[in-house]
């Protein structure tokens, strides 16, 4: 009997070390699949650049270091003739711009107004 539970101790360590290191494996990768999806959506944030002057509140708020509070000066400090405004207008911080200057972009509004009658 003292011999078996020799034997048995080892084995029941072994056994419970590895069903360890499987869930283990199992949570990285889990953990892998979902960084991976945030960074293909960063990766497709970035092709396309957001508009600054017809952006939703939420869109910007996407944006790195732009939360609800910046996301609506943006929007209230609109139109931009360039995404540079949003410094020289005082809307954000210098430091933050130099964060989101490469997924910005700021289109000029083609409409023209109506002909005088």
């Amino acid at each position: 009997m003292r011999q078996l539970t020799k034997l048995a101790f080892p084995v029941i360590l072994a056994v419970t070390l590895a069903l360890g290191t499987i869930r283990s494996a199992g949570a990285q990768s889990s953990a892998d699949s979902s960084m991976s999806a945030k960074a293909s959506k960063a990766v497709a944030a970035m092709k396309e650049k957001l508009d600054i002057n017809s952006a939703s509140k939420d869109q910007l708020d996407a944006l790195p270091g732009i939360g609800g509070t910046y996301a609506q000066k943006i929007i209230a400090g609109r139109p931009y003739r360039t995404k540079r405004d949003l410094v020289t207008k005082k809307i954000i911080p210098q430091s933050l711009y130099e964060k989101i200057k490469d997924q910005i972009i700021a289109h000029h509004s083609t409409a023209t107004a109506a002909p005088a009658k």
